[in-house]
């Protein structure tokens, strides 16, 4: 073998190296927690990535007392981490879970992490649980690209910047319940292999469901769109639930009507 030759195999072993790189979630959550900006490619992550810091904040609060509690209009259960650092994931398999949202039951808190910055989850793949109910993307956002492959939710989740969804597959349920958008979003070119629920959800900027693909049930009821509306090549395998939406503020079906004539 001449050194030409070497040279070429060491640096695709290389190359190779980089794109199969392992990065445990525990190392990720020590570089959040340090204020370290947060950017990676082409990489696995192995191990839950805890965003809510649940095992740190549990041995700071007092035990919840569910009795005297059950009826003060000045408890909480809701523990909010905020993340105010940049998070960058492009092109990342995730292998266990993704939580910014635990109900735990132990201690009788839910545990949810917001964003003051940008979180960037673009063409990564969730193989297990993407839980960001609660969750509030102050700055811009991006999971175009990605893939759920287990249990995902955003509901009541608030993005108030730029936010796209579109190319993104949902293996198992997917629910963006009582999300509200502040920016027009993008779903376009998305799959949702089951039921996908987009109940009281708020576009206040308009939203693209172009070329998207629902392959089992869609549930917009109450839904609100304000903005451009666009459902060009939406395809709806099943039923689709349209009671109380609001597009532009007619009713969904009215609307249909009026953008054919």
């Amino acid at each position: 073998m001449n050194k030409i030759t070497l040279i070429v195999c060491l640096l695709l072993i290389s190359t190779f190296s980089f794109a199969q790189k392992n990065i445990e979630a525990s190392s990720i959550m020590k570089e959040i927690k340090a204020g370290n900006l947060i950017s990676y490619q082409n990489a696995t992550i192995v191990g839950v990535l805890d965003l809510t810091f649940m095992e740190q904040a549990i041995d700071k609060i007092p035990k919840k007392n569910n009795w005297f509690n059950w009826n003060s209009g000045n408890s909480t259960n809701k523990i909010k981490k905020i993340i105010d650092i940049k998070i960058s994931f492009i092109n990342c398999t995730f292998k266990d879970d993704v939580l910014a949202y635990i109900p735990d039951e132990d201690s009788g808190y839910t545990f949810t992490a917001s964003f003051e910055n940008e979180a960037i989850f673009k063409n990564c793949t969730f193989e297990r649980k993407a839980m960001f109910k609660y969750s509030r993307f102050e700055k811009d956002s991006d999971f175009s690209g990605s893939s759920f492959n287990d249990d995902s939710t955003f509901k009541y989740a608030k993005f108030d910047k730029n936010i796209s969804f579109s190319n993104t597959k949902f293996n198992k349920v997917a629910t963006f319940k009582y999300a509200k958008f502040s920016k027009n979003v993008s779903f376009s070119n998305s799959i949702f292999e089951d039921n996908a629920t987009f109940k009281y959800t708020k576009f206040n900027n308009g939203v693209s469901f172009k070329n998207t693909n629902f392959e089992e049930d869609l549930n917009i009821k109450y839904m609100n769109v304000s903005g451009d509306f666009n459902i060009t090549n939406m395809k709806v395998a099943y039923g689709i639930d349209s009671k109380y939406t609001k597009i532009n503020g007619e009713n969904f079906n009215k609307y249909l009507l009026s953008s054919k004539e």
